[in-house]
Protein backbone atom coordinates (compact mmCIF):
# COMPACT_ATOMS: atom_id res chain seq x y z
CA UNK A 1 0.00 0.00 0.00
CA UNK A 2 1.38 3.38 -0.91
CA UNK A 3 1.96 5.80 2.01
CA UNK A 4 0.22 9.09 1.05
CA UNK A 5 2.77 10.85 3.11
CA UNK A 6 5.71 10.10 0.78
CA UNK A 7 3.58 9.56 -2.48
CA UNK A 8 2.14 12.44 -4.68
CA UNK A 9 -1.56 12.08 -5.78
CA UNK A 10 -0.23 11.76 -9.09
CA UNK A 11 0.74 8.16 -8.17
CA UNK A 12 -2.71 7.34 -6.54
CA UNK A 13 -6.19 6.50 -8.57
CA UNK A 14 -6.71 10.36 -7.22
CA UNK A 15 -3.95 11.44 -9.67
CA UNK A 16 -5.73 9.88 -13.14
CA UNK A 17 -8.20 12.65 -14.25
CA UNK A 18 -5.17 15.37 -13.31
CA UNK A 19 -3.08 13.69 -15.09
CA UNK A 20 -5.23 13.17 -18.05
CA UNK A 21 -5.85 17.04 -18.39
CA UNK A 22 -2.30 17.83 -17.52
CA UNK A 23 -0.39 15.73 -20.14
CA UNK A 24 -3.23 17.09 -23.09
CA UNK A 25 -1.95 20.31 -22.29
CA UNK A 26 1.33 19.39 -22.18
CA UNK A 27 1.03 18.31 -25.69
CA UNK A 28 -0.87 21.15 -26.62
CA UNK A 29 2.35 23.53 -25.66
CA UNK A 30 4.98 21.09 -27.23
CA UNK A 31 3.14 22.05 -30.69
CA UNK A 32 1.60 25.40 -30.09
CA UNK A 33 4.83 27.15 -28.60
CA UNK A 34 7.15 25.71 -31.93
CA UNK A 35 4.24 27.05 -34.22
CA UNK A 36 4.14 30.22 -32.33
CA UNK A 37 8.14 30.47 -32.36
CA UNK A 38 8.44 29.14 -35.96
CA UNK A 39 7.64 32.62 -37.77
CA UNK A 40 10.60 34.24 -35.59
CA UNK A 41 13.21 31.89 -35.76
CA UNK A 42 13.50 27.72 -36.23
CA UNK A 43 16.47 27.41 -33.61
CA UNK A 44 13.62 28.88 -30.39
CA UNK A 45 11.11 26.57 -31.89
CA UNK A 46 13.36 23.60 -31.36
CA UNK A 47 14.84 24.79 -28.32
CA UNK A 48 11.29 25.11 -26.94
CA UNK A 49 10.84 21.79 -27.33
CA UNK A 50 13.69 20.45 -25.92
CA UNK A 51 13.13 22.93 -22.51
CA UNK A 52 9.48 22.07 -22.60
CA UNK A 53 9.69 18.58 -22.85
CA UNK A 54 13.51 18.04 -21.50
CA UNK A 55 13.05 20.26 -18.13
CA UNK A 56 10.43 17.91 -16.81
CA UNK A 57 11.92 14.72 -17.38
CA UNK A 58 14.80 15.22 -15.61
CA UNK A 59 13.92 17.25 -12.63
CA UNK A 60 11.09 16.03 -10.36
CA UNK A 61 10.37 15.71 -6.72
CA UNK A 62 10.87 12.48 -5.55
CA UNK A 63 7.64 10.54 -4.97
CA UNK A 64 5.77 12.14 -7.50
CA UNK A 65 6.97 9.91 -10.57
CA UNK A 66 8.15 6.80 -10.45
CA UNK A 67 11.40 7.69 -11.47
CA UNK A 68 13.48 11.14 -10.51
CA UNK A 69 16.64 11.30 -12.40
CA UNK A 70 17.51 14.64 -10.70
CA UNK A 71 15.51 15.35 -7.21
CA UNK A 72 14.42 18.43 -6.79
CA UNK A 73 11.86 20.65 -4.32
CA UNK A 74 7.88 20.61 -5.04
CA UNK A 75 8.05 24.00 -5.71
CA UNK A 76 10.50 23.50 -8.63
CA UNK A 77 7.99 20.51 -10.17
CA UNK A 78 4.98 23.30 -9.48
CA UNK A 79 7.11 25.98 -11.22
CA UNK A 80 7.36 23.66 -14.29
CA UNK A 81 3.79 22.51 -14.47
CA UNK A 82 3.29 26.44 -14.81
CA UNK A 83 5.93 27.14 -17.41
CA UNK A 84 4.08 24.35 -19.71
CA UNK A 85 0.59 25.39 -18.67
CA UNK A 86 1.81 29.47 -19.61
CA UNK A 87 3.70 27.88 -22.89
CA UNK A 88 -0.06 26.28 -23.72
CA UNK A 89 -2.11 29.42 -23.19
CA UNK A 90 0.28 31.98 -24.79
CA UNK A 91 1.33 30.29 -27.35
CA UNK A 92 -1.94 29.13 -28.53
CA UNK A 93 -3.20 32.64 -28.56
CA UNK A 94 -0.56 33.52 -30.96
CA UNK A 95 -0.59 30.49 -33.11
CA UNK A 96 -4.00 30.05 -33.35
CA UNK A 97 -7.73 31.30 -33.94
CA UNK A 98 -9.69 32.64 -31.21
CA UNK A 99 -12.03 29.92 -30.77
CA UNK A 100 -8.68 27.49 -29.92
CA UNK A 101 -7.34 29.41 -27.64
CA UNK A 102 -10.12 29.90 -25.86
CA UNK A 103 -10.59 26.20 -25.66
CA UNK A 104 -7.31 25.49 -24.63
CA UNK A 105 -7.21 28.33 -21.65
CA UNK A 106 -10.52 26.62 -20.10
CA UNK A 107 -8.28 23.45 -20.39
CA UNK A 108 -5.86 25.27 -18.52
CA UNK A 109 -7.78 26.69 -16.06
CA UNK A 110 -9.29 23.53 -15.29
CA UNK A 111 -5.86 21.77 -15.55
CA UNK A 112 -4.87 24.58 -12.44
CA UNK A 113 -8.17 22.89 -10.76
CA UNK A 114 -7.39 19.25 -11.43
CA UNK A 115 -3.35 20.12 -10.19
CA UNK A 116 -4.44 22.09 -6.96
CA UNK A 117 -4.26 18.73 -4.25
CA UNK A 118 -1.13 17.09 -6.03
CA UNK A 119 0.68 20.81 -5.90
CA UNK A 120 -1.05 20.93 -2.09
CA UNK A 121 1.12 17.74 -1.48
CA UNK A 122 3.95 18.83 -3.29
CA UNK A 123 4.19 21.70 -1.14
CA UNK A 124 4.30 19.71 1.79
CA UNK A 125 6.39 16.76 0.42
CA UNK A 126 8.81 14.74 2.52
CA UNK A 127 12.34 15.87 2.95
CA UNK A 128 14.65 15.17 -0.30
CA UNK A 129 17.86 13.24 -0.19
CA UNK A 130 20.14 15.30 -2.24
CA UNK A 131 21.79 11.98 -4.14
CA UNK A 132 19.69 9.16 -5.32
CA UNK A 133 16.55 10.50 -5.22
CA UNK A 134 13.95 7.91 -6.95
CA UNK A 135 11.68 8.32 -4.26
CA UNK A 136 13.48 7.56 -1.13
CA UNK A 137 13.37 10.95 1.21
CA UNK A 138 16.05 11.73 3.39
CA UNK A 139 13.09 12.54 6.23
CA UNK A 140 9.99 14.24 7.10
CA UNK A 141 8.81 17.79 6.76
CA UNK A 142 6.68 18.27 10.25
Amino acid sequence: MLDPATVSPNLTDRGRIPSVLRFTTELIAWVATPWALAEHSVVLAVLSVIVLIGLPTVFSTPGDKKQTLIPVPGIATIALVVLQLAAAVISSWLAWQSWLAILVSVLALLTVLAELPRWRWLLHAPGRSAVGGGGESAGKIA
